[in-house]
């Protein structure tokens, strides 16, 4: 049984200020816990916190509601010690998912004078984003909803525009918008879908929200796994801790904040946070080393029969290769500020890799690729390319992708893709099939820029990867690059 350090929520909590958009388990194990840490160090503020489920978990907000927003993090350093805490940081919790009735309370509370900040941790597609453009996809039948009913929005850049615009109109100076999201450049990101939605609706409000609205960059750093049936009994069994709103993480964790807020912020600093004037650097470094090889250890290793990454991390020939990923692919294309060790940074994320108490799925990690590896690989590999540098590990990772989205299970069955081209993946696996296949795919514009898929070099270098990946087996290839490395 590990050693149980409990840290209980000591002080009440004063007004919101403080929207959150997206409460799932990453939010409540990151944001809401150093909301939590400021609020026990300095009693009641004006930095509550109400967070708004725009998803399909409903179960989770009434469970909120019934612990009077409080829940548990039990931060996990290994098997043997753990910190519980308590997070009573939550001030109310919405509902405006499909079959919600809360979206005016919502627009409400992000309209009022005390809301000064509003974050989000939507998912990279919550954006309605080109992966491969950055331009709002207008095609979205939620966006295409959105402009036609601007004052009923589903999408989390018309929650946040029609908030702004109630603003504007009633002489409100504008609340912050931060982004917690896994994007390069976050800030401006959610800058151009709020914008772009704007300038499709009310030209006097793109300009408003042009000159008024800060969107500060960010990166956050936690693994944060889903939470399960087994995660729940072992909280129960190792810790008696009986909360169906707790979440289970490591015990790292890591904000950096482009300092950037006009009505001011709580003094996270005095938390660990790192307020930085350009948080780019950051931002590149964790989605090309951490999030780029989580999502190599997810579809290669479950091609190889692995199901999380803890088992991936420990299958030796697989290490070696996330480590040549690392620091042959992914840290060339760094530029860090003084101080930042790239190869100490890589050791130390392969030891949060191993650590087994997370039990972190694979699959969950596959999920959503065609909006992740833009950001995690591809942009990456155009720069490699650039520079006469070569791009074996990615390649394979795209061939693994490829592979992993349209063909089936071992055994023979269907292999679910939970994506928003999985349509299309589904209709391009049963079409095509080796090299066609390959082109289909990186002729997606969606996924891939044209400055990258109209390079010979990077088509071929995917073409050689996935040929040997069907000739020889993904277990067979990562000996061969072990015994090479």
């Amino acid at each position: 049984m590990p050693v149980v350090k409990r840290v209980p929520s000591t002080s009440p909590v004063g007004e919101i200020g403080i929207v959150h958009l997206g409460l799932g388990a990453f939010h409540r194990a990151h944001q809401a816990v150093y909301l939590q840490r400021h609020l026990n160090r300095h009693g009641a503020s004006d930095w509550g916190l109400c967070s708004a489920n725009l998803r399909s978990n409903r179960t989770l907000v009434d469970q909120l509601r019934e612990q009077d927003g409080r829940y548990h993090v039990a931060e996990y350093r290994d098997r043997e010690q753990v910190t519980l805490r308590e997070i009573g940081v939550l001030r109310q919790a919405l509902y405006v998912g499909e079959g919600g009735h809360e979206l005016e309370l919502l627009l409400q509370r992000m309209a009022a004078p005390q809301t000064r900040i509003v974050t989000l941790t939507v998912t990279e597609k919550g954006y309605c984003l080109s992966p491969a453009t950055g331009q709002l996809r207008i095609e979205d039948p939620a966006i295409a909803h959105d402009i036609a009913h601007p004052q009923a929005p589903r999408t989390a850049p018309g929650i946040v525009l029609e908030a702004l615009r109630r603003r504007r109109a009633a002489g409100i100076a504008a609340f912050t918008v931060l982004c917690c999201d896994n994007m390069p450049d976050n800030g401006q990101r959610t800058r151009q879908a709020v914008s772009a939605l704007a300038a499709l609706q009310d030209e006097g409000l793109t300009q408003w929200v042009n000159e008024h609205v800060a969107f500060p960059g960010c990166m956050v750093d936690r693994i944060v796994p889903a939470m399960d049936g087994e995660s729940f009994t072992r909280l129960e069994q190792q810790l008696d801790c009986h909360d169906r709103a707790a979440v289970v993480c490591e015990s790292f964790s890591q904000w950096v904040i482009e300092d950037h807020f006009p009505l001011g912020r709580p003094d996270w600093e005095v938390e660990g946070v790192q307020m930085v004037d350009d948080v780019r650097p950051f931002e590149t470094m964790k989605l090309r080393m951490l999030n780029g090889s989580h999502s190599l250890l997810a579809y290669v290793g479950l091609l190889i029969g692995h199901e999380s990454v803890f088992d991936a991390i420990n299958d030796a020939d697989l290490a070696q290769f996330i480590e040549r990923y690392m620091t042959e692919e992914a840290a060339p294309t760094l530029d860090m500020p003084a101080g930042i060790d790239l190869a100490v940074y890589a050791q130390d994320l392969k030891a949060r890799f191993a650590n087994d108490s997370l039990q972190h799925r694979l699959r969950q990690i596959a999920m959503d690729g065609s909006q992740k590896l833009p950001q995690r690989w591809l942009l990456g590999a155009q720069q490699l390319l650039g520079e006469g540098r070569g791009l074996a590990c990615t390649a394979l990772g795209i061939a693994a992708w490829i592979h992993y989205c349209t063909q089936p299970l071992p055994d023979g069955s269907a292999r679910v893709i939970d994506d928003p081209l999985s349509a299309t993946f589904a209709d391009l696996g049963g079409r095509f099939a080796g090299a066609s296949l390959v082109d289909a795919f990186l002729d997606l514009g969606e996924v891939f820029p044209a400055a990258l898929s109209d390079r010979p070099d990077f088509r071929d270098a995917v073409q050689r990867a996935y040929g040997a990946l069907i000739r020889d087996g993904m277990g067979s290839l990562l000996h061969t690059f072990a015994a090479h490395n």
